[in-house]
């Protein structure tokens, strides 16, 4: 019997473990497919508290991995394929092994909607991004598109022209989902320009973004812009499948914590990072809240 498994290794999940084993929790890590979460696609992290010098996302994920292994946390690699609770705890399976814990720390994150076009991939972190106050600062004086036509689209438009030299807002629809205040707050900004309706079908360039291929839904008309990169801006999908069953979600899945804590619905469940973070979704605010769940797991096991 675990004392604590904490699922995911971004900046929440290790913070999670670099506490919870120098409080002599032994916490076991289970690594998913992804380890080091979403950061690690980050060519270069200039706002982590603690390095003037940019750091690579992968170097950063695993500067804090080596912390939290020379506290005394195991890792095991794979995903958790099932959860379930048992008396006394929850049980965990992961290809066919089971493990049982008296506490879950639940640090799996959540995926930014992708583009669906091949070349996005290509260019992810060489130009495209789905985070604008991570990534808006390398792009000043350049040209950008924001793709998405909710709130967060607007948002990052209008926080963009803080660096860009233009802002263009790209949106599949006629129509926008954001709110009125925020649409005319993007209308009243002379850096913004808007086409829609239109998809992006294509991003153009050898090695960073030098540009991408319009389609108007409506008529099929192509058209080429040059830009310098790409703000995908449609939404995030909180990774919360496994645990639906355990603890509540919002209407969006995102995990539902207690104001002030990490705890969830469910006892000996708590929940750290971007899975239970609709809003901010910053490495060192997921880390803090990853250091909140390790301190409110000790609480709970020492009851």
């Amino acid at each position: 019997m675990e004392n604590v498994v904490i699922i995911g290794t971004g900046p929440a999940g290790l913070a999670a473990a670099i506490y919870a084993a120098r409080a002599d929790l032994k916490p076991l890590v289970v690594e998913g497919s992804s380890p080091g979460g979403q950061l690690i696609v980050s060519h270069e992290v200039e706002n982590y508290p603690g390095f003037p010098e940019a750091v690579s996302g992968m170097e950063l994920m695993d500067l804090f991995k080596k912390q939290a292994e020379r506290f005394g946390a195991g890792f095991l690699t794979g995903d958790i394929t099932e959860t379930r609770a048992t008396e006394g705890g929850y049980v965990l399976e992961r290809g066919g092994e089971t493990i049982e814990t008296r506490t879950v720390i639940i640090a799996t994150g959540a995926l930014a909607r992708r583009l669906p076009i091949a070349s996005e991939a290509r260019f992810y972190g060489k130009g495209v991004s789905g985070c604008a106050t991570c990534d808006g600062a390398f792009f000043r004086d350049k040209d950008v598109i924001v793709a998405g036509g909710g709130n967060t689209a607007m948002e990052d438009a209008i926080f963009l022209t803080r660096f860009a030299a233009s802002v263009t807002i790209v949106h599949r629809r006629d129509y926008l989902r954001a709110a009125p205040v925020e649409v005319e707050k993007a209308k009243s900004n002379p850096k913004i320009k808007w086409l829609i309706p239109r998809v992006i079908d294509d991003i153009i360039g050898t090695e960073f973004v030098t540009g991408a291929t319009l389609r108007n839904p409506d008529t099929n008309d192509i058209q080429h812009i040059d830009c310098d990169g790409i703000f995908v801006a449609i939404g995030h999908d909180p990774k919360t499948e496994l645990f639906r069953e355990l603890v509540e979600c919002d209407e969006q899945g995102f995990v539902t914590v207690e104001p002030g804590s990490s705890r969830t619905s469910a006892p000996g469940i708590f929940a750290c990072g971007d899975v239970a973070d609709p809003v901010y979704k910053q490495a060192v605010v997921a880390a803090g809240t990853g250091c909140m769940a390790a301190l409110d797991a000790q609480k709970y096991l020492e009851v």
